[in-house]
């Protein structure tokens, strides 16, 4: 096999070839025959084999980057501060905390009793644990011998006496809920299997809530679990039908109400259920209506049950927010009706309401305007308190904050420079005292951090309609401007999820050899308020890949750096961008790296026995159904569209347990690669115990980034 550009001279094995087994599937008149429908088993040996297979191709075309591999996780391990704590958060009488010790994977969950007079979180610079330590749950242990562990749930009793927490050792996301004594260090025996993410107790710690998927892996029912009693005899509180929607619980930071939130993309419902009162029956706030999305915050009044704060974005695109004083003597109608909403923060086109936080003497939103976000205290008194930073490109937003009568709220400011940072924040007076930031350690003979070494710009690319697109960059100071210097670029763009500025020890790994790292806020995501969003999703979704093309080309015409240099990079939804800008502009890349992506999206959203199908039919639209649809995605998935033409360089990297994007999807992609187009080398890393989020003890997690970085370097620095 002949070297293909970024890929290191060199007699190299040919790949695994994947059996075409013809399979069709026939949609609105359209036959469609898929040679690779048969690596959705991951039960058959041959699937095993086949992938098995894959990983020692894969390991045999990077063997010689091995070198580099090991310096580049010597070089995450060196910059890190292994042994660690985050900054305790005070909840009632005690401080709570994690830490981790070095050649630990995980952390290990840990609380302080608050001492006499004291208002400062104990930190301690060298991580060691402070005095009167009392551990929660040592994630290693629990872990033991298994090579993944994932925690859905942890959440200690209103009482500071029960710790509720659930495990999945496979990363599948379905865990085992285990209730554990605090005081006794005892693990209650009724333990619930095949629970979803979260859980939330009942005001006295007597009544657990938590939450089951149906058949398709949904979240669909809330159960009520009396502690001590067999998960058995569990009843259920709340079961939603429509298989649109999903269910979740949690306790609201009052603890006066368990909230049940029911939603779908575009749609949502909350019902409260009074946590002193476990057995009684929840209230619905407002009753759903299709395409009103709403989220609830209460707060307490002074002897009386308080106000309720409803975000909406009914007839308010960006949102609003609105208040509603609560009466909840009885009866089992709405708590609310629309028209005795008041408005609190009215709809601005040009800011995106995110959440509001409700304490006792004092309100906390949270925003985005201008493409960053903001925190804007908000007194009884009228008075408001604007959080604001110097840097030109940064994310602040809501830390840990679980006390309901704090004064200080904590929140969290990073860069792409500056490492994460704690603060407390003052509300009546908005002074910002830095409890911690992110340690930097120094490498052997190399200088110490130092943000000011960096330069942090922003970019405004043009669409083909026009439409101006932000990009945030970083670079080491004097990077030349003359098309010389690699880059990375990394896009998402899907869920309304925003791609915010934030620092990375690894990344520090690439800004040391040169490389500039970019993000490419793409419509789709949510950084420029809801419009954005709107603008690229369903029968919009093309503006997402056209935008990172035009971001990709906006970079090198303004010399940051040039195709042979440019390394594309995205995961999950993300896949499918790398996907779809590797069909559409494969020349503009040296190389491009897709992580558990949804590069078969069309077969995937055809199949509504599969997670999450149903659900995603408001954010993709319904091909099953709607021939225009149907149409209009086969127009653009990936895989679907595979041609013969040179590709730069992929590397796909997947897990075999993920279940949101299959790891069948990826697979069959590099296949379809291999047969049909030229370029390349298509290259697949299937990690055989992990789920979407891939590794999941740290040490694991920064081999597979110094494979993927590893492989990065050397295709962007190949010579051309």
């Amino acid at each position: 096999m002949a070297a293909s550009p970024g890929q290191p001279a060199g007699p190299f094995p040919e790949p695994p070839a994947a059996r075409r087994i013809p399979s069709t599937r026939t949609h609105h008149g359209d036959t469609v025959i898929d040679e690779y429908a048969w690596l959705a088993d991951k039960d058959d040996p041959e699937t095993l084999r086949y992938l098995e297979a894959e990983n020692a191709h894969t390991a045999a075309m990077t063997a010689g980057r091995a070198g580099l591999r090991d310096d580049i996780f010597a070089e995450i391990k060196g910059r890190t501060q292994e042994t660690d704590l985050s900054v305790p958060v005070r909840k009632d009488g005690w401080w709570y905390y994690s830490r981790t010790v070095a050649g630990q994977q995980y952390p290990v969950n840990c609380r302080r009793a608050v001492q006499p007079g004291e208002e400062a979180p104990p930190v301690t610079g060298d991580g060691a644990p402070p005095p009167g330590e009392e551990i929660l749950l040592d994630q290693n242990e629990v872990a033991g011998d298994s090579p993944f562990l994932s925690l859905g749930a942890f959440s200690v009793s209103p009482d500071g006496r029960l710790l509720a927490y659930s495990t999945d050792f496979t990363g599948d996301e379905r865990f085992t809920m285990r209730i554990k004594d605090l005081v006794t260090g005892e693990t209650a025996a009724d333990e619930i299997p095949g629970t979803f993410y979260g859980c939330a107790w009942s005001a006295d710690g007597s009544v657990l809530f938590y939450v089951t998927v149906d058949a398709a892996w949904r979240p669909y029912r809330v159960w009520r679990h009396q502690v001590g009693t067999p998960a058995a005899d569990d009843v259920i509180v709340i079961e939603e039908n429509d298989e649109r929607f999903s269910v979740g619980v949690g306790l609201m930071r009052s603890e006066r109400y368990v909230a049940i939130w029911i939603s779908s993309t575009l749609t949502s419902e909350v019902w409260l259920l009074d946590a002193a009162a476990p057995g009684a029956s929840p209230r619905v706030v407002l009753p759903r209506r299709p395409g009103v999305e709403y989220s609830v915050e209460h707060q307490a009044g002074p002897g009386g049950a308080g106000r309720l704060l409803i975000l909406h974005n009914d007839g308010a695109l960006n949102f609003e927010l609105a208040q509603l004083p609560l009466d909840d003597s009885g009866g089992d109608g709405p708590l609310a009706d629309p028209a005795d909403l008041s408005t609190v923060i009215a709809h601005r086109a040009d800011t995106r309401l995110l959440s509001a936080d409700a304490f006792a003497g004092h309100l906390v939103v949270y925003f985005r305007r201008d493409g960053l976000t903001g925190l804007r205290i908000l007194l009884p008194d009228g008075g408001a308190q604007d959080i604001a930073f110097p840097e030109p490109l940064y994310r602040v937003s809501p830390g840990a904050n679980p006390e309901y009568a704090a004064r200080e709220f904590r929140l969290h400011y990073v860069s792409l420079a500056t490492p994460d940072s704690v603060y407390d924040a003052d509300t009546r007076t908005g002074e910002l005292t830095l409890r911690k930031r992110q340690p930097v350690l120094t490498l052997p003979g190399a200088r110490r951090y130092d943000p000011a070494d960096f330069e942090q710009h922003r970019e405004w690319a043009v669409a083909a309609d026009g439409t101006r697109v932000p990009i945030s960059l970083i670079c080491r100071n004097g990077t030349p401007r003359d098309g010389s210097a690699p880059l990375v670029l990394y896009g998402y763009g899907s869920y309304e999820i925003s791609i915010d500025p934030s620092f990375s020890i690894p990344r520090l790994s690439l800004l040391d050899r040169g490389f500039g790292y970019a993000i490419a806020h793409v419509r789709g995501g949510g950084e420029m308020g809801r419009h954005w969003y709107d603008d690229g999703k369903a029968l919009h979704k093309t503006n997402t890949f056209t935008d990172f093309v035009a971001c990709a080309e906006h970079l090198v015409a303004r010399g940051w750096t040039r195709p042979e240099r440019l390394i594309a990079r995205g995961g999950s939804a993300g896949g499918l961008l790398m996907g779809a800008v590797a069909n559409i502009a494969p020349q503009d890349f040296a190389g491009i790296v897709a992580q558990v992506p949804f590069v078969d999206a069309l077969t995937s959203i055809l199949d509504p026995s599969l997670p999450l199908t149903v659900p995603e039919w408001e954010e993709w639209g319904d091909p099953l159904h709607d021939p225009a649809v149907y149409a209009y995605m086969k127009a653009y998935t990936p895989y679907e569209n595979v041609r013969d033409q040179v590709y730069p360089p992929i590397l796909a990297v997947t897990s075999l347990h993920d279940t949101r994007v299959l790891f069948r999807e990826p697979a069959k992609w590099i296949a379809r690669l291999r047969a049909t187009a030229r370029g390349g080398p298509f290259l697949l890393k299937t990690q055989m115990t992990a789920g979407h989020g891939g590794r999941s003890g740290r040490y694991d997690a920064w081999h597979e980034e110094a494979l993927i970085l590893a492989w990065i370097v050397t295709t962007a620095t190949a010579p051309t």
